[in-house]
C-alpha cells in the first residue's frame, strides 16, 4: 500500500525525483542471475527499450526462491525502493521488497537471450513485440499515427470514417476481396452465373473489402472542405515481395478548392511534420534501429526535415533515366510505370533527395485524375524518397463531368456503379485534390526496416493468415 505505480520510461526520464521512493512496476522478465545471497533480474514493461534492474536479497525477500526460479518471459508485479547507483550505464536499480509472479513462463519460451532473425520472429508474431526490435518498431508506429492525426487536426482537416465494405473499385484494378454471406459450395462457378448469384447476397450485389476510401472522402470534402481518412485497406494481389501486404493502412486527405500544387505543399509539410515528431518522441528507438538495421538512419531523417523536395515532370524523369548508364532490369521508356529501381535511382543517385514526379501519362494512372491540356498526361503526383521509392501517390481530381464520363468510357467502367461519384460533378463541382500515403511504407522509411511484414503487428500476406 502507498507504492507509486510508474513505468520504466518515466524512471529513465526523471529518475532523480524517484530516489528512495517506494515504487511499483509491472512487466516481463528478460534475464535472471542468481548469486546465492543476492539475485538480479531485468524487467521490461514495453514503455521503452531500457530494462530496469531488480535487486533481490535473500535476507529481505520472503519469496527469494521464487525470484531466482522464475522463467525468462514471466509477467511480474514488483515493489521496492529506487536506489541511485551513480553508475553511468546503470544509474539506478530497484531494491525489491515485494515480488509476485502473475504468469510464469516455461522453459521452452522461444525468446531467450540470443538474438533471433526477423524471419524466425515472423513465425511467432504473437510474441515478437517483446523483442527490442519489434517493440521499437511498434512504438515508432504509434508515434507516427499520433503525429498524422495531430498534423491534420492543426491544419483544420475533419477526420472522417469511410466504409470498409464497398460496391465499387476505386482503382479499377479488380484485385479485391469478395465479402459474401452466400454458401460458396453451391455458388455459380461462371462469372455470368456469379453476377446473378450475388443478387441473393446480403447487399443484393457484389460486395468487396475496400482498396481505398478516396472516392467516399471526395464526397465529404465537397461538404466539409478538407477531410482525411486513416484506416485499413485491402488488396487481393498475390505478391511475395517485401513491399506488399493484403491488409494495410492508408492516410487519404481530400481538399476542395485545391489544385495539384496545393496537394504537393500539404504532402511535403505532412511528411516533414511526422518525421520530426517521431525523431523527438522515439529517438532512442531510432538510434537502436540505426545500430542494427540501417546505418545513418537518424541523419537521413533529420536531413529530410531540413531539405526542400524537388519537383520533376514524368517526362524529365524518363529523360534522366534514359541518359543513365545504369543497367536497369526494366528499360525506361516514356509511357511505362516507374519501377522501384527507377524511383530509387532518381532519389539516391541523381537528386539525392525526395522528389515529386508529376504529370504522368494518362494510360498508367486512374480514371479519376484530371486530364492535362496536352490530352496525354494527367495532373498526378508521386512522392519518391530514398531507400523506399514511392511513398505517396495523389492527383488533382477530374472535376469536369463530361471529361470524367469520357475517361470512364475509355476504360470500360460501368457508369451506373459510380452514379453518386458522377453526381459530385453535377452539383457544385469544384477543383479538388488529394493523395494516399501507405502507412506501412512510411514506417519502413522511418525505421530502416526493408520488409513490410516487419512493420505490421500481424501481417496478412499471400498464404499467411495465422492469427
Amino acid at each position: 500500500m502507498g507504492d507509486l505505480r510508474v513505468s520504466v520510461l518515466s524512471l529513465f526520464k526523471n529518475y532523480k525525483s524517484f530516489d528512495s521512493k517506494s515504487l511499483e512496476l509491472c512487466g516481463w522478465i528478460r534475464t535472471v542471475r542468481d548469486l546465492k545471497d543476492v539475485a538480479f533480474a531485468e524487467l521490461n514493461d514495453g514503455s521503452c527499450l531500457m530494462n530496469l534492474q531488480l535487486v533481490a536479497a535473500r535476507d529481505v525477500l520472503d519469496n527469494f526462491h521464487d525470484f531466482v526460479k522464475m522463467g525468462v518471459g514471466s509477467a511480474v508485479r514488483v515493489k521496492g525502493d529506487l536506489l541511485l547507483t551513480g553508475k553511468k550505464g546503470q544509474p539506478f536499480e530497484l531494491k525489491v521488497s515485494c515480488f509476485f509472479v502473475e504468469g510464469d513462463s516455461t522453459g521452452d519460451y522461444p525468446l531467450q537471450k540470443k538474438r533471433h532473425s526477423l524471419e524466425f520472429l515472423r513465425t511467432i508474431a504473437h510474441l515478437r513485440a517483446r523483442t527490442n526490435t519489434y517493440s521499437a518498431i511498434f512504438r515508432v508506429r504509434s508515434a507516427a499515427s499520433f503525429a498524422i492525426h495531430d498534423f491534420f487536426n492543426k491544419e483544420g482537416f475533419v477526420y472522417v470514417h469511410t466504409p470498409v465494405l464497398t460496391g465499387s473499385d476505386c482503382e479499377g484494378a479488380g484485385e479485391m476481396f469478395t465479402v459474401t454471406t452466400l454458401n460458396l459450395a453451391g455458388f455459380p462457378a461462371t462469372s455470368e452465373g456469379s453476377a446473378s448469384g450475388f443478387s441473393k447476397d446480403f447487399f443484393g450485389k457484389h460486395a468487396s473489402l475496400t482498396v481505398s476510401g478516396q472516392l467516399e472522402a471526395e464526397c465529404l470534402a465537397m461538404a466539409l472542405g478538407k477531410v482525411y481518412t486513416f484506416g485499413p485497406t485491402f488488396r487481393a494481389e498475390k505478391s511475395y515481395t517485401g513491399r506488399h501486404a493484403a491488409e494495410f493502412w492508408m492516410i487519404e486527405p481530400e481538399m476542395a478548392f485545391a489544385n495539384l500544387s496545393d496537394n504537393i505543399v500539404v504532402a511535403e509539410r505532412m511528411l516533414k511534420y511526422v518525421v520530426n515528431s517521431v525523431l523527438e518522441k522515439c529517438y532512442d528507438d531510432l538510434a537502436f534501429l540505426e545500430k542494427f538495421y540501417e546505418k545513418g538512419l537518424v541523419k537521413r531523417l533529420k536531413d529530410l526535415v531540413s531539405m526542400n523536395f524537388e519537383i520533376l515532370s514524368y517526362t524529365e524523369a524518363i529523360g534522366l533515366l534514359k541518359k543513365s548508364d545504369f543497367d536497369f532490369v526494366y528499360k525506361p521508356e516514356w509511357g511505362i510505370d516507374l519501377q522501384t529501381e527507377h524511383e530509387r535511382y532518381l532519389t539516391e543517385s541523381v537528386l539525392k533527395k525526395p522528389v515529386f514526379v508529376v504529370n504522368y501519362p494518362k494510360g498508367i494512372k486512374s480514371f479519376y485524375m484530371k486530364l492535362n491540356d496536352d490530352g496525354e498526361t494527367v495532373a498526378a503526383m508521386d512522392l519518391l524518397v530514398p531507400g523506399v521509392g514511392e511513398i505517396i501517390g495523389g492527383s488533382e481530381r477530374e472535376s469536369n463531368y463530361d471529361a470524367l464520363i469520357k475517361r470512364m468510357d475509355e476504360l470500360g467502367l460501368k457508369k451506373e456503379e459510380y452514379w453518386w461519384y458522377l453526381d459530385l460533378r453535377k452539383y457544385g463541382s469544384a477543383t479538388h485534390s488529394g493523395y494516399g500515403l501507405g502507412f506501412e511504407r512510411l514506417i519502413m522509411y522511418l525505421t530502416g526496416i526493408s520488409n513490410i511484414r516487419d512493420v505490421l503487428p500481424f501481417p496478412r500476406t499471400t498464404g499467411n493468415l495465422e492469427f
